[in-house]
């Protein structure tokens, strides 16, 4: 038996100058491909290049010393953390593990 399986898709429409679209489609037409699939795939590369920037932290080897430093020989927790984790300790219930949280009121 073979598996089927459903592909999602979704529509994705951008205006630009004439310009644009006439470099992405010389872009397009040198790549073989179509233009909307060459605008997806130039997206799609930019989008994943952004999201690995994100969420990768790159340090020198200083900076990574002082880091692991910090990790191994954390500074004892001050006032305003100590208050915090004593507000915490006192929302929760042990029973059902959930914290009675109220938003604070904004300042106007």
């Amino acid at each position: 038996m073979t598996a089927m399986t459903a592909t999602l898709e979704a529509d994705i429409t951008a205006r630009v100058p004439l310009a644009v679209q006439q470099t992405l489609e010389m872009a397009a037409g040198m790549s073989g491909i179509a233009l909307e699939q060459f605008v997806a795939q130039a997206a799609l590369h930019e989008a994943q290049r952004i999201i690995e920037q994100e969420r990768i932290i790159r340090l020198s080897g200083r900076e990574a010393e002082a880091f692991f430093a910090a990790l191994e020989n954390p500074p004892p927790p001050n006032a305003a953390l100590q208050a915090a984790l004593g507000d915490l300790a006192a929302r929760h219930d042990d029973t059902t593990g959930l914290i009675d949280w109220q938003p604070r009121a904004q300042p106007v």
